[in-house]
């Protein structure tokens, strides 16, 4: 692959343990419970348990899903590139724009936490000022935004301590959290059922919001070309990520419910783990989770930049937009243009947002209108999967079962919840969730006009790059060749009607 500047992203820079710590950094568990469970109970109530394990199980399809995919071609776009060469170039488009904006949307929703957090380790009063909070989420976001431009070597150690740090208080809690005496309400096993949900829509309206929880564990996709081995590391750490937050998410989630009153979670909002803190270690437990909480959201805002600015590199790189972005700092081998743009749109929206009302308002808004872009693109994935291993998924029973029926299911599950909870949903997250992924009509259309050779792909197809004489999809075949952009449009419009392999940057 091939930027307009001739240069790519530094090779091999990530190891097996690094990427997983990228996995669960990015799905942010400190981060993801404080901020979403007081929109998941009230969703769901007493069922946020139940909500997180059914949501989980689909999930985990999509994860195979990405390892998969991932075999075939290593991408920086990951799902925009899977989709648009498996189903069509339009879908791959707006499955790259909707983990943009969703991305961007986030950056408003991680901030905020982030400052407020701050704010609250100091004041607990001071944390509920939007302002003040979105002030002090803006200076961790620039830190974070020149982390993300010195490199993903800079960017792992920095992960390394955030996360460190933050797992070993969230274990530290999960431990005391079993030895705590008092409760709200005596746990029942009925809450993994589904018999606290409101019909269907309310299932829907809990799975969408819990999807928002695991969201993140993908960015080893878009590390992919900086990674060691990326063709195994990436799915393998995606899917170690994806069980140690699902653990975490449930002791939490189970402690909430037993030790919190539901007042106390909707009145704690985003502190509801400072609350839940206070209530199992008095006078030291809540101020040691609300640094937990804002380590978590600082990490994720970093994995969050690191697959919008890839994403965008990738786009950019294609010509579907500008391609600016696909420049590479020849210093820090990364794409900077796209990391200025990111910061940019970002600030925009973190100024824009103090007008927006309350934290929690902006928070529920912003997780739900993020969950339905979540739902659609990796949908699309879990079918990018489905299509590109067809032809050989009779091949064994894992082949059937792991490549294309889990997959299968973890598509349609994200497509149902979309569908069915958007009656649930307010005006304001619809518009801002699907209004965002409608504006990406715009730049999709200008650039399939402008000729970009994205829209011309190379098919993904597992069948064509494996020996008839081996059963394992995942080795002993050659890696696909990326499409675009070429050096030339000769050698666009060779490689599309050959499929010959083009040399890549990593």
């Amino acid at each position: 692959m091939r930027s307009n500047s001739g240069r790519g992203l530094q090779p091999n820079v990530l190891g097996t343990f690094d990427t997983i710590v990228m996995a669960v950094a990015g799905s942010a568990p400190a981060y993801s419970l404080a901020a979403t469970t007081a929109v998941l109970v009230a969703s769901v109530g007493l069922a946020a348990p139940a909500a997180l394990l059914y949501c989980a199980i689909p999930m985990l399809g999509i994860v195979l899903a990405y390892g998969r995919l991932g075999r075939l071609d290593a991408n920086a776009g990951a799902a925009y590139s899977w989709v648009g060469r498996t189903l069509h170039p339009a879908l791959g488009f707006l499955s790259g724009w909707a983990l943009v904006v969703s991305a961007t949307i986030f950056m408003v929703a991680g901030s905020l936490p982030a400052g407020a957090m701050t704010l609250a380790l100091f004041d607990t009063g001071l944390a509920t000022n939007t302002g003040l909070a979105l002030l002090v989420g803006g200076g961790w976001f620039l830190i974070m935004l020149l982390v993300v431009l010195g490199g993903a070597r800079l960017t792992v150690r920095a992960q390394l301590l955030l996360s460190g740090v933050e797992l070993t208080l969230l274990l530290l809690f999960v431990l005391a959290a079993l030895a705590h005496h008092g409760s709200a309400v005596a746990f029942d096993w009925s809450w993994l059922g589904f018999g606290h949900f409101d019909g269907a829509s309310g299932f829907a309206s809990g799975a969408l919001v819990a999807a928002f929880y695991y969201w993140g564990w993908d960015v080893t996709s878009n590390l992919s070309e900086e990674t060691r081995n990326s063709r195994r590391t990436a799915g393998l750490a995606a899917l170690v990520g994806m069980g140690v937050v699902f653990l975490l998410f449930e002791a939490f989630t189970i402690a909430v419910n037993v030790i919190l009153t539901e007042d106390q979670i909707m009145a704690g909002s985003a502190n509801v783990l400072g609350i839940l803190g206070e209530a199992i270690w008095p006078g030291i437990g809540g101020k040691l989770l609300i640094v937990a909480v804002m380590l978590s959201t600082v990490a994720t805002l970093e994995t969050t930049l690191i697959q919008v600015t890839r994403s965008l590199f990738a786009m950019g790189r294609d010509r579907t937009m500008p391609s600016a972005l696909g420049r590479v700092h020849r210093r820090w081998n990364t794409p900077w243009v796209a990391i200025a743009a990111v910061g940019t749109v970002a600030f925009g929206l973190l100024a824009a947002a103090s007008a927006l009302g309350s934290v929690t308002e902006i928070l529920s808004d912003a997780v739900t209108a993020i969950s339905l872009q979540i739902a659609v693109y990796y949908g699309l994935a879990g079918i990018a999967a489905v299509v590109a291993y067809r032809k050989v998924m009779f091949r064994s029973a894992g082949d059937f079962f792991l490549g294309v029926l889990w997959p299968l299911f973890g598509a349609l599950f994200m497509f149902w919840i979309f569908y069915e909870s958007l009656g649930e949903l307010t005006a304001t997250a619809i518009a801002i969730g699907v209004g965002g992924l409608a504006a990406g009509l715009v730049p999709m259309f200008w650039y399939w006009h402008k000729g970009s050779s994205y829209y011309r792909p190379a098919k993904l197809d597992a069948a064509a790059r494996m020996p008839d004489d081996h059963h394992d999809p995942y080795t002993s075949y050659a890696p696909y060749a990326p499409y675009a952009p070429y050096s030339d449009a000769a050698t666009a419009d060779r490689s599309d009607r050959t499929g010959e392999s083009l040399s890549t940057d990593f």
